[in-house]
């Protein structure tokens, strides 16, 4: 029992950390958008802000987002597929 509870507890902390993920790319998607209209403007501080994230910041969070969602499909796959062998024994 000790064991599953653990892994509930794993399992709800990566979740709870791919959603806060999720909401931060979101976030930046959005401030991308805004810094843009910005410098059609005439205003560059918001477009430097972002040139100056990029690499550091925003493409690590954006690499954690496709890696979570392809974890995620690959896990559900094999669990269906593991689950009809499981049916048909």
């Amino acid at each position: 029992m000790s064991n599953e509870n653990n892994q509930n507890k794993l399992k709800q902390i990566i979740d709870n950390l791919l959603l806060i993920n999720l909401f931060t790319v979101i976030f930046f998607a959005i401030f991308f958008i805004f810094a843009i209209i910005m410098q059609l403007n005439g205003i560059f501080i918001f477009i430097n802000f972002i040139q100056i994230v990029w690499n550091p910041l925003i493409v690590p969070l954006i690499t954690i987002l496709i890696f979570g969602a392809l974890v995620n499909g690959i896990n559900s796959w094999w669990r269906r597929k593991l689950l009809s062998q499981e049916e048909d024994i």
